[in-house]
């Protein structure tokens, strides 16, 4: 297995370490401003907390991930629309968490967001070939580019906000999905560019705001931490793993983002069933019946780590290009696998 990095090795270290530091000391201080202008989770009858618990804390997510990019990650085109769109997700976050926006608002910043990035170069404008097409290693899919990367960044960036529904899942699926899609993005002979470093960044952003978030949470990420998860991950997974020459890695971001995308897309279909608004709040997430079938918040969100941790793995099976690194992963997959079982089913709740 040959990794080869588009930029020094020391970044991939130092990068996620400065992400990590800046969400972890500020955390605390928005935790107080939230608190101070009033953004707070009120427990209602499909909430999970049992008391006012501040929300926003994905502001110091977004200022670990924005710093740490700013500081190590070379800002070309492709970048420059990530951090924009990033910082139009934020917005709309922020505002969310305080006013409360109509869900249509909160949709028109999505697409807004998407557009950005879109204008500075991040498409899904090919699709790799499996070589019984044509001759060529990828085919165009021509003006479909628009409404298929804006319909991938929207439905991530929404996937991401529809499972923040227990303690620390939503954070930790996204740090297990951003993991698992760098280390393919490392392995995969391919020039890498920015996509490693932007996931390393984004990884420890989220492992330093995860100590405040888990069970039982001090704080919560809110709007501008779910959705902005998502839209980085959407992005990044244009900009690298789209870009593969091979049929079979196009599967990798949906491996890796499958837990957060499969529960939304069901759960957008079982509110039309239901003659509901696709945006009506209900209890019907995987979360919510994980907790109806008994587990308790610690033991859904480990069930639901463990899944995404294997189907991350699995991607990484998939684009591994040796032995080697696919035993390695077989044992990890089987390690995690034990562990959750354990965790769930042997241990007290």
């Amino acid at each position: 297995m040959n990794i080869s990095l588009d930029f020094p090795a020391w970044k991939l270290l130092t990068g996620p370490l400065v992400a990590f530091l800046v969400c972890f000391l500020m955390t605390p201080p928005v935790k107080r401003f939230a608190e101070n202008i009033g953004a707070i989770d009120i427990p209602n009858d499909r909430r999970i907390n049992t008391q006012p618990i501040p929300r926003m804390g994905g502001l110091a997510i977004f200022c670990g991930f924005l710093i740490s990019a700013l500081l190590f990650v070379e800002l070309d085109m492709q970048v420059i629309g990530l951090l924009l769109g990033s910082v139009t997700i934020a917005v709309f976050g922020i505002l969310d968490d305080i006013l409360g926006l109509n869900p249509w608002i909160k949709l028109g910043g999505q697409f807004l967001a998407a557009f950005v990035a879109m204008r500075c170069g991040i498409v899904f404008d090919v699709i790799s070939n499996p070589g019984f097409l044509n001759a060529g290693d990828q085919i165009s899919i021509g003006w479909l580019y628009v409404p298929f990367t804006i319909i991938w960044i929207v439905l991530c960036t929404n996937a991401v906000n529809l499972i923040d529904g227990l303690d620390g899942l939503a954070v930790g699926v996204s740090a297990i999905s951003s993991a698992s899609m760098m280390v393919v993005s490392m392995i995969v002979p391919m020039s890498t560019g920015n996509v490693p470093l932007l996931l390393a960044c984004l990884t420890g952003a989220c492992i330093g705001f995860m100590p405040y978030n888990m069970n039982p949470a001090k704080i919560f990420m809110g709007d501008v931490g779910s959705q902005f998860l998502g839209y980085v991950l959407a992005c990044v997974s244009i900009m690298g793993l789209f870009k593969f020459h091979a049929i079979i890695t196009l599967i990798v971001p949906f491996l890796a983002l499958a837990f957060p995308l499969f529960d939304t897309i069901f759960a957008f279909f079982r509110r039309i069933l239901h003659g509901q608004s696709p945006f009506h709040a209900d209890r019907g997430h995987i979360h919510h019946k994980l907790l109806a079938s008994g587990l308790s918040q610690k033991q859904a969100v480990a069930t639901l780590y463990g899944v995404s941790a294997v189907l991350g793995i699995i991607a990484v099976i998939i684009a591994g290009p040796g032995t080697g690194i696919r035993i390695v992963c077989f044992a990890l997959a089987f390690v995690i696998s034990v562990s959750v079982w354990f965790f769930v089913f042997r241990k007290g709740k």
